[in-house]
C-alpha cells in the first residue's frame, strides 16, 4: 500500500482520560519538576563556568552533560504541560518531527557524553602521570564538539529519510512522539529507514556502552592493586557516573522493550511511567548525583553560599 493521507497532526492516545482536577494536579507536578531541572542544571553549569578550579576535563564534560539535560527536558516538558492544561492530545506533525529529533538526539548525546566521561575517568585512574598530556583543553573541546555534532548529523540523515514517508495513520499510543511508532504508521517502504536506524543505534548506543564497559573493566583491574584509601577515592569519583549510566540505560532498555512489543500486557499508567522515566528523571538525577557526590563541586557551592551570606 503506497497511498497515504496528508495528515497535519498526530493524535497521542497515551494520555489517560482524566478529569480537569487531575490534569491540573499533574500539570503542577510536571511544572515543579521542570523548574527543578532548569534550576539545578543551570546552577551547576554556572558554577562550573565561573569557578576556575573546575575548569578541568571532568567538569567540562559534566557541563556538556548538564546542557544536554536542559535540551532533552525542554523537548518534552512544555508539550506535556500544554496538552494537560488544554486537555488536548493532538500535536502538529511539524512539532512531532521536531520533538522526535530533539528527544532522540538527547538520548544519543547522553550515551556519548557518558562514554567520553568514562574514558576521562579511565585515563585519570589508569594513567595519572600522563593525564594532563592526554586530556588537554583542546582535546576536551574536540571531544565535546564531536559528541554533539556526530549525534546531530547521524540523526539528521535518518530524519531526512523519515520526513519523506507517506503516513497511513496518525494515532500514536504515547504521550510524546516516537520515531519507531511514526515509521510504523507509514504505508511506504521503510526498509531503508529501519536499516539506517539500526546503524544509528549501534553507533550512538552500542559502541559508547562497549567503550564504557571496557573503561570500567580496566579501572576495576587497576583498583585491585591500590591501597584501600586510594581505592575508595577512585571508586567515589566513578560512583555518580555509574549510577547515572545504570539509571539511563535501564530506562532506555525498558522503554524500548515495551514500545517494540505490543503483546506485553501492563496497566496503562505503568506504560506511561516507563515511556517517560528516562526522559524525566535522568535530568533530575544527574545534577543531584554530581552536585552532591563530587567534593570539588560541593566545596565551590559552599564557598558561593558563604560569600553571598558574607555580602548580605
Amino acid at each position: 500500500m503506497e497511498n497515504g493521507a496528508n495528515f497535519t497532526y498526530i493524535r497521542l492516545t497515551g494520555y489517560l482520560n482524566l478529569d480537569f482536577k487531575m490534569n491540573y494536579f499533574l500539570f503542577s507536578v510536571i511544572t515543579v519538576l521542570y523548574s527543578t531541572i532548569i534550576f539545578a542544571n543551570s546552577f551547576l553549569i554556572g558554577v562550573i563556568c565561573s569557578a576556575k578550579a573546575l575548569h578541568k576535563p571532568m567538569y567540562l564534560f559534566l557541563c556538556s552533560l548538564f546542557v544536554n539535560e536542559l535540551y532533552g527536558s525542554t523537548a518534552l516538558f512544555p508539550s506535556l504541560q500544554v496538552n494537560l492544561i488544554l486537555n488536548n492530545n493532538e500535536i502538529s506533525l511539524i512539532y512531532c518531527y521536531l520533538q522526535i529529533f530533539c528527544l532522540y538526539t538527547y538520548a544519543m548525546i547522553e550515551f556519548c557524553n557518558l562514554a567520553v566521561m568514562s574514558f576521562d575517568r579511565f585515563v585519570s585512574i589508569c594513567y595519572p602521570l600522563q593525564y594532563n598530556r592526554i586530556m588537554t583543553p583542546f582535546r576536551v573541546g574536540v571531544l565535546i564538539a564531536l559528541v554533539w555534532s556526530n549525534c546531530f548529523i547521524q540523526f539528521l540523515i535518518l530524519f531526512s529519510f523519515n520526513s519523506k514517508l507517506q503516513l497511513c495513520g496518525n494515532i500514536m499510543d504515547k504521550v510524546w512522539c516516537d520515531n519507531y511508532l511514526l515509521v510504523k504508521l507509514a504505508c511506504s517502504k521503510t526498509s531503508l529507514n529501519n536499516t539506517y536506524g539500526i546503524y544509528v543505534n549501534v553507533m550512538t548506543a552500542m559502541i559508547p556502552l562497549t567503550l564504557i564497559l571496557y573503561s570500567y573493566t580496566r579501572i576495576l583491574r587497576i583498583c585491585l592493586s591500590f591501597t584501600k584509601e586510594a581505592k575508595q577515592k577512585a571508586l567515589s569519583t566513578c560512583a555518580p557516573h555509574i549510577i547515572s549510566l545504570l539509571n539511563f540505560s535501564l530506562g532506555c532498555f525498558f522503554e524500548t522493550i515495551q514500545s517494540r512489543f505490543d503483546n506485553i500486557r501492563m496497566p496503562a499508567l505503568l506504560r506511561i511511567i516507563i515511556s517517560v522515566y528516562f526522559l524525566m528523571f535522568q535530568p533530575v538525577l544527574s545534577p543531584i548525583m554530581y552536585g552532591i557526590r563530587l567534593k570539588n563541586i560541593r566545596q565551590v557551592c559552599k564557598n558561593l553560599v558563604v560569600s553571598k551570606v558574607g555580602i548580605t
